[in-house]
C-alpha cells in the first residue's frame, strides 16, 4: 500500500471553528489521514473516503464556512461525510486544492482496491492442478477387511503348513498398539509322525544299535 497524496493542509476545528495546519495523507485503499506533523506521530482523525464521504465540494460550493484570512474562496475543500460530518479544509493554492479534490474523487469513487496488495488471478487458480492425486484410494474391501470407524482389527495368528501338509496356527510376534487391545496368544501342538513298528523304535534305542 502507498501514498497517492500528501502534504500540508489548513483544517478549520469543529468547535472553535479555527484554522490549523495539519498534515495528511491519502493512502491507495482510499483511507485519508491527518496528523499533527509531518513527522506522523499523532494521528487527529482519519476517514475512508469510500465508504464515509458522499460529496466533495471546492471553491464556491463551500458556502457554509470562510476561509481564513488571506487565502482565497478557490482554496476551500470540504469532505461531505454520511453521518453528517463535515472536513473543512484549505489548501496552498487554488491548484493544489484542484489537484486535493480529484485525488480525493478517485480515491472515492475507485473500486479497483479490495482491501489487499495482492490481486489474484481466477483463471490461473481455476487451472491449478488439485492438491491430492486424481486416482483415488482403493476402499478397505479391495484387501479383503471392512472399515471399522479408521481402525482395522487386530492381526490374527498366521497359519504354516509343515513338510507333512498339516496346517499349524502361529501367533502374531509383534505387540499390537490398537484400540482393540492384546490379541489372544494360539497354542502351538506339534505332533511327532506315529510309528507303525515299535520294534524299530526298541532297536534304535538299544544300546548296541549304531548311531549315524
Amino acid at each position: 500500500m502507498a501514498f497517492v497524496k500528501s502534504g500540508w493542509l489548513l483544517r478549520q476545528s469543529t468547535i472553535l471553528r479555527r484554522w490549523k495546519k495539519n498534515w495528511f495523507d491519502l493512502w491507495s485503499d482510499g483511507h485519508l489521514l491527518f496528523y499533527d506533523d509531518q513527522q506522523r506521530h499523532d494521528i487527529e482523525d482519519k476517514v475512508h473516503m469510500r465508504v464515509h464521504c458522499i460529496n466533495i465540494r471546492v471553491g464556491n460550493e463551500c458556502r457554509d464556512f470562510q476561509p481564513p484570512e488571506g487565502k482565497p474562496r478557490d482554496c476551500l475543500l470540504q469532505i461531505v461525510c454520511r453521518d453528517g460530518k463535515t472536513i473543512n479544509l484549505c489548501a496552498e493554492s487554488a491548484d493544489d486544492c484542484l489537484a486535493w479534490k480529484i485525488a480525493l474523487q478517485d480515491a472515492r469513487t475507485n473500486a479497483g482496491y479490495v482491501g489487499s496488495e495482492v490481486m489474484y488471478d481466477e483463471t490461473a487458480i481455476s487451472s491449478a492442478p488439485p492438491p491430492y492425486t486424481a486416482y483415488a484410494t482403493p476402499s478397505p474391501e479391495v484387501y479383503g477387511y471392512e472399515q471399522y470407524n479408521g481402525a482395522y482389527p487386530p492381526p490374527g495368528p498366521q497359519v504354516i503348513y509343515a513338510s507333512n501338509g498339516q496346517a499349524y496356527a502361529v501367533p502374531y510376534q509383534y505387540p499390537y498398539q490398537g484400540p482393540y487391545g492384546q490379541p489372544a496368544a494360539n497354542h502351538v501342538i506339534i505332533r511327532e509322525r506315529y510309528r507303525d513298528n515299535d520294534g524299530d523304535l526298541a532297536l534304535e534305542n538299544s544300546p548296541g544299535f549304531p548311531k549315524y
